[in-house]
């Protein structure tokens, strides 16, 4: 960001989306019923057998992945496109569906000699599908993924192969009925189930979990976990049984399950929280702003990249020891307590700058360990993170994985905004959000400098709203568990656009917010929130006139 302009979009139009509202348990996207006759479809075993990788460039992962735990990872080399295969039998004069869930650039789906398809999906998982007749006297088929020369690691999960298993039809007899099916745990976003084995003439080699008539996911045991679920929504599971052959059992008894409320205000979540930067605006004493406004949190700012990917306030001031520890220790001597902000509109990031998202998730781990972080908030602007569609998955990938590693940790993201939600980038930025299953507990807009002109009240309740329909579509929540994954992050008196957010307004904006129970409000910046009318947009104060410290005290009012 520069000193005084926080943010700055582009008006694209939004892109389009559907959504199909289901009443009641909600039964997940997934393929047509039918046997998948490959082993270790979505390689929950934890190992590669049966699949068979060149170069041994193929390994198992526990993320990304699109379903269950695991997923497939090969690393193509400039030398190895990292194919992995699997051999299975199948019958003469036979059409058969062969899909998966693929990530990463030119990644590939296909049967040896035969047909193929490929697609490129950096950052999300893509479902690549294609047919495919056997021969006249075909009694076996090689399934084929490979990635690209020097086009790195990608990832593939649940491939299925749709159809009847070879054999010459000798084994017709299909498996018991699974038992006992239940739910042994749940979250936001996952449900565990368990079941009691079925038996088979030959012997049952995989456990197909339904949503409906859609297959979620494969598992080799008794037990599975299905992710990427909505919070807060009814879901109705059964299972069935498959041996070699790909005979199916009939499906076992349905459990239904509700998944727990979200982040956010579903746990109670909320944070009033205005920027303090250090570094800049004549940085006030929080202990007098505190007693003055009761305000308890602050979100400080700026967390950077100062090289080979380390944290440091600004980019040059150290993590610890100096003003801005001095500040949160301050603070939190007071009774309050502060969430970082990584990022911003300018300056070198961390999102950007680090190598990979493990690489990042070690940066945020550092300060989360300096500090002892309840909440972590990634600012996330202009053409190097906001508008890269790589770099928005490597930082949504990083706070997933720090939330993990984090129990109780609360992940925030800040973005811009149009004055009807979301740009193009912010849908898919969430999308990204929402196919990662990154578990972000506050989606944060920013609505200034976005041509809010001289209604910056209704123009702010709008773009609010209309980042609600979009969670909404993309997560599948109520109007409630929407906004309760809400933030907005205003900029007080005068924007770079001139646009004159007034107390009066910001209160409006805080009543409406308190209103409808959003999780976050802040605003840019407390160095600003001080009396200059006539002033412009400069670094110590609104530019308009007010009381000090009126803003801080307007935003302590807000309790969700």
């Amino acid at each position: 960001m520069t000193m005084l302009r926080r943010s700055r979009h582009r008006f694209l139009a939004l892109l389009g989306t559907a959504a199909l509202a289901l009443a009641g348990a909600v039964a997940l996207p997934g393929t047509a019923e039918a046997a998948n006759i490959l082993s270790n479809p979505g390689f929950e075993t934890g190992s590669l057998s049966p699949w068979s990788c060149s170069g041994n460039l193929g390994s198992i992962v526990s993320s990304p992945v699109h379903g269950g735990s695991k997923a497939l990872a090969g690393a193509a080399s400039s030398s190895d496109t990292a194919q992995c295969t699997q051999t299975v039998p199948v019958q003469p004069n036979t059409t058969y569906s062969l899909s998966g869930w693929v990530r990463g650039s030119y990644v590939y789906l296909g049967v040896d000699g035969g047909a193929s398809t490929w697609t490129t999906s950096p950052s999300a998982y893509s479902r690549l599908t294609v047919s495919f007749t056997t021969g006249a006297s075909q009694t076996s088929a090689k399934i084929y993924l490979h990635g690209w020369y020097a086009q790195g690691t990608y990832y593939a999960d649940d491939v299925s192969l749709d159809g009847p298993g070879g054999g010459g039809g000798s084994d017709t007899q299909a498996p018991t009925t699974p038992t006992g099916l239940k739910s042994t745990g749940k979250t936001s976003s996952s449900v565990s189930l368990s079941w009691t084995a079925s038996s088979d003439n030959v012997g049952v080699t995989a456990y197909d979990i339904y949503s409906g008539s859609n297959r979620l996911l494969s598992a080799p045991g008794t037990s599975a976990t299905v992710s990427g679920l909505s919070a807060s929504t009814a879901y109705s599971f059964t299972v069935k049984a498959r041996d070699a052959a790909g005979n199916t059992s009939p499906a076992s008894n349905s459990v239904s399950v509700t998944t727990d409320a979200g982040g956010g205000g579903g746990t109670g979540f909320k944070q009033a929280a205005p920027y303090l930067y250090e570094g800049w605006g004549d940085p006030p004493n929080p202990t007098t702003v505190m007693s003055a406004t009761g305000i308890k949190w602050f979100t400080m700012a700026f967390v950077l990249d100062s090289g080979g990917c380390n944290p440091a306030w600004d980019g040059s001031r150290a993590l610890t020891g100096g003003v801005d520890q001095t500040a949160i220790n301050q603070i939190r001597s007071a009774g309050g307590d502060i969430v970082p902000s990584f990022g911003g509109w300018q300056g070198s990031k961390l999102g950007a700058n680090c190598s990979s998202a493990s690489a990042l998730a070690g940066a945020l781990q550092k300060v989360i360990d300096a500090y002892g972080l309840k909440a972590i908030d990634m600012d996330i602007e202009n053409t190097d993170e906001f508008e890269n569609e790589a770099v928005q998955a490597k930082i949504l990938t990083a706070l997933k994985t720090v939330k993990a590693n984090n129990p109780g940790l609360k992940t925030i993201i800040t973005f811009g905004t149009s004055t009807t939600g979301p740009t193009y980038y912010g849908n898919r930025l969430i999308e990204q959000a929402q196919s990662l299953n990154a578990n972000i507990d506050v989606f944060t807009i920013m609505p200034f400098d976005f041509g809010g002109g001289s209604d910056m009240y209704g123009n702010t309740v709008n773009a609010t709203e209309g980042l609600k329909t979009k969670l909404k579509s993309a997560f599948g929540w109520d109007d409630a568990t929407a906004y309760s994954h809400i933030g907005i992050s205003g900029m007080n008196g005068l924007s770079d656009q001139q646009e004159n957010t007034t107390p009066a307004i910001w209160t409006s904006i805080r009543d409406w917010a308190n209103s409808h129970h959003i999780a976050r409000l802040a605003y840019w910046s407390v160095n600003r929130d001080r009396s200059c009318p006539g002033g412009g947009v400069v670094s110590n104060c609104s530019g308009i006139s007010q009381s000090t410290w009126q803003f801080t005290s307007i935003t302590a009012g807000f309790t969700g």
